[in-house]
């Protein structure tokens, strides 16, 4: 079932050095190419600002005390779809972000990857 995510370059902005590296396992295990992780809104603006190429996001949306919505309306700009990642889930989110694909933590590989095959707009195979 993930054969669709391969290949597909993914942003991780994650402030947690070890939730970073699960999401970094859980995407490289679906062969996705990972992007990051950056650690800050700062970074992960350079990042979204720069020529790489992205197919999806996976954001934090508390990140080093920031909010991560800067990032999120830069993709957006870009057209890069992207995942919150929060321990709140969706009704955390501001209302003008709700109903973007969203997972809750502690989450499981399952999450993260239909949440990134909803972002895509990917049917389940």
């Amino acid at each position: 079932m993930t054969e669709a995510l391969s290949g597909r370059r993914v942003l991780i902005v994650e402030d947690e050095s070890l939730v970073a590296m699960l999401l970094e396992t859980i995407l490289s295990d679906m062969g996705c190419a990972v992007v990051g992780p950056e650690s800050n809104v700062g970074d992960g603006l350079r990042v979204v600002a720069s020529e790489i190429d992205l197919d999806a996001a996976l954001l934090d949306v508390n990140v080093a005390g920031q909010e991560v919505f800067p990032i999120a309306e830069a993709l957006k700009a870009r057209g890069v779809p992207f995942v919150f990642s929060t321990g709140y889930g969706e009704s955390g989110l501001p209302e003008h972000w709700r109903g973007n694909p969203t997972v809750q933590k502690p989450f499981t590989d399952a999450a993260i990857r239909d949440a990134l095959m909803a972002a895509m707009n990917m049917g389940m195979v």
